[in-house]
């Protein structure tokens, strides 16, 4: 019988392992100016950098050794039907906004979590160049730099500040909502986190988003009062044979039911 690690003990260690990733990720960050790393374009036509591949060389190492009988899933990794076969899946984003991090935009992160049975347990999110860093475990509530965080108290959405791809803030405009549109946020996972934090009201995501986008910033969300859920209300289920989802939209959890139904209208 294989022991399962206290989660309690794993969140600090995993904490530690994203920070260090984040450091060496900022040996090629520049603020404000294009990084120096090398770049390479993927199938699809999406960039990767070394940096991206130093990050998630560096994550696997130090994840893996923490819980060695858990699958792994990155977006800098190749993905094989393997972890399906795992209880437990540690899913990283080396650096979740590529494109922030190489036009020298601070707004990228190192994503981290662990997922189990399909949902997560433990999340942390690191974003370097800010000096942030995000964390929650199921069931023990979300902190950002180890204070407690909880979504906006605003009781509306009339006027709430929304983020996410232009043309998905003019379709949910179009339902009807009064919204206050903050524009992109370059990445995701910061994105449903500033919404955790009460930043903004809600946040949003285009289809295809993948599990290494959301399964951090999920539990941060979540733990913080609010949710993240598609056009059925459903929260995402991760370690699935495909990790893509579809549109998704983060808010307070008493805002659930207006947001759904909002979603479904855009379709």
């Amino acid at each position: 019988m294989i022991l399962q690690p206290d989660p309690a003990r794993l969140l600090p260690a995993m904490v530690a392992a994203a920070h260090r990733a984040g450091d060496k990720a900022l040996g090629w960050f520049h603020p404000g100016e294009r990084t120096s790393a090398g770049v390479e374009t993927k199938e699809g036509g999406s960039p990767v950098t070394e940096a991206d591949h130093a990050a998630d060389a560096l994550l696997k190492q130090e994840l893996r050794a923490l819980d060695p009988a858990a699958g792994w899933l990155s977006e800098e990794t190749a993905d094989t039907p393997e972890r399906l076969s795992r209880q437990r899946l540690f899913i990283v984003d080396p650096i979740d906004g590529t494109r922030a991090f190489m036009a020298g935009d601070p707004r990228w992160a190192v994503s981290v979590a662990l997922v189990v049975d399909g949902l997560p347990l433990i999340g942390v999110l690191h974003l370097p160049a800010l000096g942030q860093t995000f964390t929650a475990l199921a069931g023990g509530g979300a902190q950002r730099d180890g204070a407690p965080i909880r979504v906006s108290e605003a009781l509306s959405l009339a006027g709430a500040r929304f983020a996410g791809p232009q043309p998905l803030l003019d379709r949910f405009a179009r339902t009807g909502a009064a919204i206050s549109p903050q524009g992109k946020v370059p990445s995701l996972a910061y994105r449903i986190a500033l919404v955790a934090e009460g930043q903004i009201e809600a946040g949003l995501a285009s289809t295809n988003a993948h599990d290494w986008d959301i399964a951090a910033a999920d539990l941060i969300v979540h733990e913080a009062g609010g949710f993240l859920g598609d056009s059925e209300g459903d929260r995402p289920l991760y370690n699935q044979p495909s990790p893509k989802h579809g549109i998704l939209a983060a808010a307070p959890a008493r805002f659930r039911a207006e947001m759904i139904s909002r979603l479904q209208a855009m379709a």
